[in-house]
């Protein structure tokens, strides 16, 4: 696990400079999720954006709650260093945009202490999303929202299947089922779930355009067995042939499945089952009782 992080981290440090002009289909899904709150009754204190990298979201969050103060949260520090430097400058102290190295495993904030918690297309990064949902839920105040969009199993489904016809070896990660993700959300006991799910076609020239667009964002990392050093010339050229099946008017397409997801950390005093089946209940809740 921690060298997973690890090479998420170099990765997206490296990709830090080139990012934001890089990531069309990001700022694309990041906007029509800012629009969704157009649709929500809440006027949060604190916000943090969950995988902000160079800090599009946190600056759109900052602009629609002026009077909130967002946390920008991201593993890889050159991020959070562009998103510093290109966030707006109000004479408010109070205004600008804070900015936290860390892992959304293992928020470095109080129980009980965010409004709003905000992810653009960063949890597919996080191994055990039950338990990332568990931690989210620990941090969000009682009736605090979390909304987030992360990507579904149909994601890059041309580039899997041409490297299952190159070698044996996994080239493109797994992607979790909406429906998984809603499960979680319960299991973390989270209220009222609402899952939906589009999906996003993006054209290329060749397969080759496709990787090094990946490696642009730093999205070529494989989370889970894949194969390690570099990929051989050969290989690449077997990719090619094999992804040209796809094309279609002269462009292959690259598919997108962009899960949208939202839900309520449930109001004080409710109970909250534990994973031996056990039920607690805050003293606050019993009083109010």
């Amino acid at each position: 696990m921690a060298d997973l992080k690890r090479r998420i981290r170099q990765r997206f440090n490296r990709a830090a400079p080139d990012y934001e002009a890089a990531a069309v289909l990001h700022r694309e899904v990041e906007s029509r999720v800012i629009e969704r709150l157009d649709y929500v009754r809440l006027q949060p204190a604190v916000i943090l954006d969950i995988g902000a990298g160079p800090g599009t979201g946190s600056r759109l969050l900052m602009q629609r709650y002026p009077k909130a103060r967002v946390i920008a949260v991201d593993l890889a520090e050159r991020m959070l260093q562009i998103a510093r430097g290109k966030a707006p400058r109000w004479p408010n102290p109070l205004r600008k945009l804070h900015c936290v190295c860390g892992d959304a495993d293992h928020l470095p904030f109080a129980t009980g202490s965010v409004d709003l918690i905000y992810s653009n297309l960063s949890l597919q990064w996080c191994a055990d999303l039950g338990a990332t949902f568990r931690e989210f839920r620990r941090v969000l105040k009682p009736g605090g929202l979390l909304m987030f969009t992360t990507f579904g199993p149909d994601t890059l489904k041309e580039l899997r299947a041409a490297w299952s016809e190159v070698d044996g070896f996994a080239h493109v990660n797994e992607f979790v089922d909406m429906h998984d993700i809603g499960d979680a959300l319960v299991h973390a006991q989270m209220a009222e779930p609402v899952m939906d799910v589009e999906r996003f076609t993006l054209t290329y020239d060749t397969a080759d355009a496709v990787m090094r667009d990946l490696k642009t964002i730093g999205a070529q990392t494989v989370t889970g067995s894949g194969r390690s050093g570099l990929t051989g010339r050969d290989r690449l050229r077997a990719l090619a042939e094999a992804y040209e099946r796809f094309r279609v008017e002269a462009a292959l397409p690259a598919t997108y499945e962009i899960v949208y997801g939202h839900a309520w950390a449930p109001p004080e005093g409710t109970a909250l089952k534990r994973d031996d089946g056990s039920v607690a209940v805050s003293i606050a809740g019993l009083r109010r009782s």
